[in-house]
């Protein structure tokens, strides 16, 4: 964070360098550039294209060590593509290992510095941790952390707990019983928990009913009690932050930032953001003292796509978008960010979907700063947990056999600002003469398909207690009347509000 935009940039391009020079001469790398040979970063970017997963696919997915720039010491997985592309994997050599728990560290003074130069962290500290498991990316940050950093995770990083539920329970009772300095997790699961906290812990304080179901130690016992007075007093339920004084709290996920106030109401402190992704290890992070990431230079080297040209691209796939460097981003504007992963990284120029918004670009004196915008325009994708494509949403209407003509869906917000899918369809005409086409019929019959179709959607509304799905019923032809009258072509995923609300306009 003391770096300037030249320093920074020296490191980027001299580990950039390094990285191409390594890739290129692995059979992966032999294997994308088909002969090719780049004089510099420039004329890499210039000459080489942009990649997405199914690029690599047949090498990673079959675990060809043989073919890769580095040797990987562990694979980590993620879900793809629902039913039809279920997972990918991503291998991580022992560099990048050393780099994400370096940064991790970085990150975990940085949570709980409230001023330059102070260091809050100490051996014992207590970690409540909302994270999944290996294989996942984030299974990896106890282990990681644990080399440099004696902390206590609650729970402890022991697969044999079980299902991700029954963890997240597991370290809840275990920072009742002795508390917990740190809380880790992703932004909906830190919700979820906060919102059953009261039933967690033996009821609503305001009820003045019911006893601990968790066994707690004499401490909090006295915090509790005092909580218990507090809440009943000021006709409210009891908090985590009655009972719990974070030194730091993180959430991660792609709909952080809509949690976040109550999150901080609810905890006391307010959430740090940070970047992380299955390919890309933990690239970025907030700090107490600066809104928006700073990203690490030393994970990954980073081009950004501004929004008119991702946008153009989403028109048109033949379009090659142009990007710009760190040095280059504007303050105010929308990028999707692209990865070349370092130390012996597998992908090269990588778009791994997502969009971030530069808070504060490099003309202030300072390193630019991003807060996370979403996914692309073509991807739902709903709390981190399950990701949701025209394709998937496509082949889930077919094999319904529900009688639905047209459809599009977009991603929206109740009013909790909770995410969730709204999908606007329209039921052929024999369909409609049936009893089948009731909107609760509608919306079971196809929730029914996406948990078949797509195990993290399942497990969103089983853990986080969503209902990931609204259906609205249109009536039939309104979506041709639509593009008739106005000329315009309504995309199949999150079509702007403003051409849903003049849609909605043709029912009459």
């Amino acid at each position: 964070m003391d770096l300037d935009i030249d320093e920074y940039m020296n490191i980027q391009n001299r580990l950039m360098t390094e990285q191409i020079n390594v890739w290129s001469e692995s059979g992966l790398g032999k294997s994308l550039l088909k002969g090719k040979k780049f004089k510099s970063i420039d004329d890499f970017r210039d000459n080489f294209p942009l990649t997405t997963y199914d690029d690599y696919a047949d090498i990673l997915l079959a675990k060809r060590k043989d073919m890769l720039p580095g040797e990987p010491v562990i694979w980590i997985q993620t879900t793809w593509e629902g039913g039809l592309k279920p997972v990918k994997v991503a291998p991580y050599t022992r560099s990048m290992l050393d780099t994400y728990r370096h940064n991790l560290s970085a990150l975990t003074i940085l949570i709980s510095a409230k001023e330059k130069g102070q260091i809050n962290v100490k051996k014992g500290d207590r970690v409540l941790y909302g994270g999944a498991p290996l294989p996942y990316m984030s299974g990896l940050i106890p282990s990681l952390l644990d080399e440099a950093i004696d902390f206590e995770w609650l729970p402890s990083n022991d697969a044999s707990i079980g299902s991700f539920s029954k963890r997240i329970k597991q370290g809840f009772k275990m920072a009742m019983s002795g508390g917990a300095d740190y809380f880790f997790a992703n932004a909906a699961v830190a919700n979820y928990i906060t919102e059953s906290f009261s039933d967690m812990t033996g009821g609503s304080a305001s009820s003045g009913s019911g006893k601990s179901k968790t066994p707690i130690s004499p401490i909090f016992i006295a915090r509790f009690i005092k909580a218990k007075y507090t809440s009943k007093k000021e006709g409210r339920p009891i908090y985590p932050k009655d009972v719990f004084k974070l030194k730091g709290f993180v959430c991660t996920g792609t709909d952080a930032s809509h949690y976040r106030e109550r999150l901080t109401n609810a905890w006391g402190i307010d959430p740090i953001e940070i970047a992380a992704g299955t390919e890309a290890t933990c690239i970025g992070s907030e700090s107490l003292m600066k809104r928006g990431m700073t990203l690490f230079p030393d994970a990954c080297f980073y081009e950004f796509i501004p929004e008119q040209e991702y946008l153009k691209n989403l028109k048109d796939r033949s379009y090659k978008p142009n990007t710009v460097l760190m040095n280059e981003v504007t303050e105010g504007e929308n990028y999707e960010i692209v990865l070349s992963v370092l130390h012996g990284g597998a992908f090269m120029r990588y778009r791994i979907g997502d969009v971030y918004h530069c808070v504060s670009a490099a003309s202030t004196g300072e390193l630019p700063r991003f807060s996370f915008y979403d996914r692309i325009p073509s991807v739902i994708d709903i709390a981190s947990f399950t990701r949701i494509t025209e394709t998937a949403i496509a082949e889930t209407v077919r094999l319904s056999k529900l009688g639905i003509d047209d459809w599009i869906a977009r991603k929206e917000f109740d009013r909790n600002d909770n995410p969730y899918m709204h999908m606007y369809i329209e039921i052929s005409e024999d369909a409609q003469e049936s009893d089948v086409v009731s909107k609760r019929v509608l919306t079971e019959h196809l929730a029914t398909y996406f948990k078949a179709f797509d195990s993290d959607y399942d497990d969103l509304k089983k853990l986080l207690n969503m209902e990931p799905l609204k259906i609205t019923v249109l009536k039939h032809g309104t979506m041709k009347a639509f593009c008739r009258e106005t000329g315009r072509t309504l995309p199949k995923i999150n079509a702007s509000m403003m051409d849903v609300s003049a849609m909605l306009r043709y029912q009459i």
